[in-house]
């Protein structure tokens, strides 16, 4: 069973911030697009967290992206929108980058091989609305085409429900790095419930 590590996404007021530090997970994302609930304004100082600060845009510039990192101390971006390789590319070289796709039923992995050396991961959610937190799952037996080695984050609506088909993947050759979960385990929205966080990490034998 390969290792899996969890981020835990929309995230934003402080308390609950500093809460999370108990459950120690890998990643902490911050959303950066105004057309989310979970959309971050204020900035969040980092007080010895013991994980990686990731920033989520969706087709941001790239001297916004530069001045949030600084303001927001970002450790790794999360790319949602329609950037391009060389965009991704150039990104790479200030922060290791998470090219997000959005999969459905007619996604096509061979898109993927012009990112190869423009990212240090991939992520694959839902294809919904919204470019990302749509609170809904796909169908996970389309990652068997999963054409490259590079490490990817799962994402979409993934909940306690969803510990079974994660063992699963855990015990398939794919690459899967880390499980990114969000709205599933929230009391409001950028508000999570810590207790069952905890509980789903255990049960998932989280690193």
């Amino acid at each position: 069973m390969s290792e899996l590590k969890l981020k835990v996404c929309g995230m934003r007021e402080v308390d609950n911030i500093a809460a999370l530090k108990s459950l120690t997970p890998d990643y902490m994302g911050m959303i950066f697009w105004s057309g989310s609930a979970r959309y971050v304004t204020t900035p969040i100082a980092s007080t010895d967290e013991p994980f990686e600060r990731v920033g989520v845009f969706v087709d941001a510039q790239e001297s916004e992206i530069k001045k949030t990192i600084e303001t927001h101390q970002l450790d790794l971006l999360q790319l949602h929108g329609k950037e391009s390789p060389e965009s991704c590319a150039q990104l790479e070289q200030i922060r290791p980058v998470i090219k997000a796709f959005s999969v459905g039923p007619s996604f096509d992995f061979q898109q993927l091989h012009a990112y190869e050396d423009s990212c240090s991961y991939f992520l694959f959610d839902t294809q919904g609305s919204l470019p990302g937190g749509n609170g809904k799952g796909f169908d996970w037996t389309l990652l068997e085409d999963y054409p490259s080695k590079k490490p990817f984050f799962l994402s979409g609506g993934i909940g306690p429900e969803s510990i079974p088909a994660i063992k699963k993947l855990q015990n398939s050759s794919l690459p899967l790095h880390a499980i990114d979960v969000n709205s599933k385990f929230e009391i409001a929205a950028g508000v999570k419930n810590i207790p069952l966080l905890q509980q789903f990490k255990k049960e998932c034998n989280v690193v």
